[in-house]
């Protein structure tokens, strides 16, 4: 198996949609794949997909491995761009080593693993039976994996192709679930003026792999700012910021409305160039604008404005423990993904997502976001929970793989666990005994428009998966 086929795989796959609960054309595809391979497959009701490739003559008594990687990604694009997921080609470009997406997410988390699978189920190499798994909507809720039935594959090792750093081998992850905030509101008419702010130009980033990385995140800044302006008289129009609830929100715009113009104008101003200040590191390109806006509907009363900013402000965002075990790794976090303003519903709609590898940890997390909300009169609901997986040194896999990662680069591979959810917690769940592991090539700013692969690293990638798979016993 060669990585530069592995690429061209990706590269087809980079034409087909695929957005988070809208997989039919790379369900189909799939399909197509392995009917044109002449390769068994099957797809459940939900939209999972399993491809099997029988064993090599005098390998029939290795044991089944599994591959497996998901068929979404996060749809992810910068203000002002025109694409639409649901039928444009990613747009990429080649340059200094990098496959990037400029203007939209790539997703190569996990286009390069459903790759990777491919490019390995037609290399004519001789291994044992190879079972790959696409499982459907693992972005918003791992619904795939969670949907699984008993027996869906019979392998009893699993290789997860969902990581993002080569040279580190994944042997735990975070699980996770979502807190959704609705305020309902009522509006009255007033003689204040109108003021649209603005901030864009975040770096935004992964929920989990960025949550420590200290990036600004303009939902909570913009309510910061809103919150330090109540005692002047403002009252909130409209507020929108953020998407996915795994991303990390990366622009905001607030519409107000304010006894004097000018001096919100102003007040704002003042605030971008602290937050220039602020993270002119992690956010260089952080731009913040005010400009006077017509008025189209009233503001919200007076009292609902106060109760939303003042909660907006309070709600917790970004890492609440590091582990006790494990160095440098974030045990438990948090994330204010996004806030929406649905005129025809008079609701504004709060995105939250808690993760943590202790259960309790993060409940606990994601009582104190919903505590936050409640205490202003939100209607709270918590959704979407998925298990981590714990790691297991004594994994047959993990000794396999590191193993050959000595033999084939001459240096030792981290292993590690990850802050990310993965659905590996889910499979040892529904296959209890499962071994699994997980690695892939080096993906930078995944959930955000930029995301990059590094395109040296798929060369090592490739290579120990063909390993690995390859000397499997």
């Amino acid at each position: 198996m060669k990585s530069e086929r592995v690429l061209d795989i990706f590269k087809e796959i980079t034409t087909i949609p695929r957005e988070s609960g809208h997989e039919g054309p790379i369900t189909d595809w799939l399909c197509n794949w392995a009917k044109a391979h002449s390769l068994e497959y099957k797809r459940d009701a939900t939209g999972n997909v399993l491809i099997v490739r029988p064993a090599a003559p005098g390998k029939e008594s290795v044991p089944v491995i599994v591959l497996q990687a998901h068929q979404d990604m996060v749809c992810e694009k910068n203000a002002g761009v025109q694409h639409d997921f649901r039928k444009d080609p990613i747009p990429y470009v080649i340059e200094d080593g990098w496959m990037i997406a400029r203007d939209t997410t790539l997703g190569a988390d996990d286009g390069i693993g459903i790759a990777a699978c491919l490019a390995l189920l037609e290399d004519d190499a001789p291994t044992g039976p190879v079972e790959c798994l696409f499982t459907i909507s693992e972005e918003t809720g791992m619904d795939g994996a969670e949907a699984l039935e008993s027996g869906f594959f019979s392998g009893k090792t699993l290789i997860n192709l969902d990581s993002e750093d080569e040279g580190q081998l994944f042997i735990g992850c975070a699980g996770g679930l979502n807190t959704n905030i609705k305020f309902s509101f009522t509006r009255k008419e007033s003689n204040l003026s109108y003021v649209r702010c603005s901030i864009s130009g975040g770096i935004g980033g992964h929920s989990g792999d960025d949550i420590n990385k200290g990036r600004a995140n303009t939902v909570k800044l913009m309510a910061r700012f809103l919150y330090s302006q109540l005692a002047s008289g403002l009252q909130l129009v409209s507020i929108d910021g953020g998407g996915k609830p795994n991303a990390i929100a990366r622009e905001c715009e607030a519409v107000v409305a304010v006894p004097d113009a000018a001096k919100c104008i102003s007040a704002f101003r003042t605030f971008g160039a602290n937050l220039a200040e602020e993270f002119h590191t992690t956010d260089p390109g952080l731009v913040c604008k005010a400009e006077r806006a017509p008025m189209h509907v009233m503001p919200v009363t007076a009292s609902a404005s106060r109760r939303i900013i003042s909660a907006l402000c309070a709600c917790p965002h970004g890492v609440e423990a590091m582990s006790q075990d494990i160095p440098d790794l974030v045990q438990t976090s948090t994330n204010l993904a996004s806030a929406h303003t649905y005129e025809d519903r008079r609701i504004i709609e709060i995105v939250t997502s808690q993760r943590s590898a202790s259960t309790s940890e993060r409940r606990a997390m994601a009582a104190k976001v919903r505590a936050c909300f409640e205490l202003a009169g939100a209607r709270v609901r918590h959704m979407y929970e998925y298990p981590g997986w714990n790691p297991d040194m004594n994994s047959h896999i993990l000794a396999v793989t590191a193993g050959a990662y000595r033999r084939l680069f001459k240096q030792e591979p981290e292993i590690k666990a990850i802050h990310a959810g993965l659905e590996c917690g889910l499979f040892l769940q529904k296959f209890p005994g499962l071994d699994m592991i997980s690695f892939g090539p080096t993906l930078r700013g995944v959930h955000a428009p930029g995301e990059k692969l590094e395109l040296a690293s798929m060369d090592k990638f490739v290579a120990l998966l063909d390993d690995v798979v390859r000397n499997f016993e």
